[in-house]
């Protein structure tokens, strides 16, 4: 497993935060990025948000992933990176990288194989703010960061081990903002990150393999789906 990976949920707890939002219905213009009107969440809702673990399979085009970890909390791996300014750009859930911008819950999910060797590794995450607006603009500021770090290469250390990643130039012309990491020295394995929004909602996606391509994406669009659900 990559140390990218393995110190995504380190030190996390279940106390989370419990502020929540009313579920007025939000407008057309608040759709989500596949085109669905998604209606003002609350706390209560980002559960059903995540995916199966039988959904998380079909994606990944695998038979034995299962949930490993999960939190109601963010995460901090500032100390471990080469550069903190690209944190946001190399791991989930960071709350160096939420900070300040007014979430007021989140779910945060680890799924792979449960041997050591795993073949794949997932992590969604449901981030609830107060408003829409406040929602877009996390986005919006996490977009400048993927870009400003987009071919760089990024240290990290952990109790683990050491590891390099090459962050590539980031996707940023779609409605799901995406880039792929790959590790160094590993055979190939790289994760694609994903990042999106929908009404009062953001999700956050990776996908890691040693032969990824648009799964992170298309774990985030089905999580968007579900936010849409009635």
């Amino acid at each position: 497993m990559p140390v990218l990976c393995a110190a995504a949920l380190v030190g996390a707890t279940l106390s989370g935060c419990v502020s929540a939002v009313s579920g007025t219905a939000v407008r057309a213009q608040d759709t989500g990025p596949i085109g669905l009107e998604v209606p003002l969440l609350k706390e209560s809702d980002l559960d059903r948000v995540l995916l199966s673990a039988g959904e998380v399979n079909g994606i990944m085009g695998a038979t034995g992933i299962r949930v490993t970890a999960s939190s109601e909390s963010m995460s901090d791996n500032s100390d471990g990176v080469s550069d903190v300014d690209c944190l946001g750009a190399i791991y989930g859930a960071e709350d160096r990288v939420y900070q300040g911008s007014d979430w007021t819950a989140v779910r945060d999910q680890v799924l792979q194989e449960p041997a050591n060797d795993n073949q794949h590794w997932v992590e969604q995450i449901a981030v609830l703010y107060p408003s829409a607006v406040k929602a877009q603009k996390f986005v919006d500021d996490s977009r400048t960061t993927w870009q400003r770090c987009g071919g760089s290469s990024i240290d990290i250390d952990n109790s683990e081990a050491h590891s390099t990643w090459k962050i590539d130039k980031a996707d940023v012309g779609g409605t799901i903002l995406s880039q792929t990491s790959t590790q160094r020295n590993a055979g190939g394995w790289g994760c694609q990150h994903a990042l999106t929004t929908a009404s009062n909602l953001v999700v956050e996606a990776w996908a890691c393999s040693d032969a990824i391509t648009d799964e992170a994406q298309s774990i985030a669009s089905g999580m968007v789906k579900n936010a849409a659900k009635k």
